[in-house]
């Protein structure tokens, strides 16, 4: 199972690169694995504030639907417009270009939450 070690993530299954303020952030390769094929996605407005813990986006797959809860609090600074048209992207590259979105951080101590890879690689074992 392909954990980078650069990135952060949560028990729900998301990574995190952090760069700054600014976090993008997708659903790991565990877990798109436990979707099934991806057939849509339903993105947050650019511009939206957000508090950690809402949902942001839904992921339709054949075989379920999950919602993506916010990690971390703060205002959503762009969507991958691509996954509208591609969605099985998040299958097909879940840490590259099957991000879901980036946001500027408004409480960096949230960050003291999140898993580092080596904990992430350990709770999905």
């Amino acid at each position: 199972m392909n954990v980078p070690a650069d990135l952060k993530y949560t028990s729900d299954h998301e990574w995190l690169r952090i760069e700054g303020d600014m976090v993008t952030i997708g659903i790991t390769e565990y877990a798109q694995g436990e979707l099934g094929d991806v057939v849509f996605v339903e993105l947050p407005g650019v511009g939206e504030e957000f508090a950690k813990g809402d949902v942001v986006a839904t992921i339709e797959a054949v075989k379920t639907v999950a919602d993506v809860f916010l990690p971390l609090s703060g205002t959503i600074e762009a969507v991958n417009e691509v996954l509208d048209d591609t969605a099985e992207l998040i299958n097909q590259d879940a840490f590259g270009k099957g991000w879901i979105l980036k946001m500027k951080l408004s409480e960096p101590s949230e960050l003291d939450e999140l898993m580092s890879a080596e904990d992430y690689t350990t709770s999905i074992s």
